[in-house]
């Protein structure tokens, strides 16, 4: 279980693709502690690590996973969001995040407000009934608010906290981002239905 709170970026120094597969090299500080068979949360992702050498790690994506995010589209020197997994001792920032990503959502908008980002993006429509107004929603890994809904999906505000500290700070309109929202409103629909 992860937190959506970004503890590095790190770079891609290897992005190889097979038939239907992926294998991602990641280089980051973040990694100097794990150990292979150690989950971590690539852009929201929850993957496993399969090498593990000082600052770097393999990770594998699988077709149902590279249909379902953004990380088909990572080559040599992306900047990826990650999070290691929340210890049962730790602090509890953010919301309850899986890494089981829902979809992808599109940037049709980038409004500065002042230093903050105001993005507006287009969900498939099957999220939006899990959307509301001051919720949890994930983005490529990130624990964020929902600002406002609209039509064809919703909008965040981004602190300059988060533009610095994850790769929010870099992405542009038609960039597609990783969508999971509260698995607590997926339960909720469940249990009704």
């Amino acid at each position: 279980m992860f937190t959506g709170i970004v503890q590095d970026q790190g770079t891609v120094i290897a992005a190889r693709r097979s038939d239907r597969d992926m294998t991602i090299v990641i280089q980051s500080s973040v990694f100097d502690e794990m150990a292979v068979g150690d989950s971590v949360a690539v852009n929201g992702v929850c993957l496993t690590a399969v090498t593990v050498s000082p600052s770097q790690i393999e990770v594998n994506a699988v077709a149902e996973t590279l249909s379902r995010t953004n990380l088909g589209d990572l080559d040599e020197s992306s900047t990826v969001n990650l999070e290691r997994p929340m210890s049962a001792s730790s602090l509890f920032d953010g919301h309850i995040v899986q890494g089981h990503v829902d979809g992808m959502a599109e940037i049709t908008q980038l409004e500065t407000e002042g230093e903050s980002v105001r993005i507006r993006l287009r969900t498939p429509p099957n999220l939006g009934r899990y959307l509301v107004e001051k919720g949890s929603v994930t983005l490529d890994g990130i624990s964020l608010t929902v600002a406002a809904l609209t039509d064809d999906g919703f909008e965040v505000a981004i602190i300059p906290h988060t533009l610095a500290v994850t790769n929010l700070g870099t992405r542009e309109v038609g960039d597609r981002l990783n969508v999971e929202v509260d698995v607590l409103a997926k339960y909720v629909e469940r249990l009704m239905s």
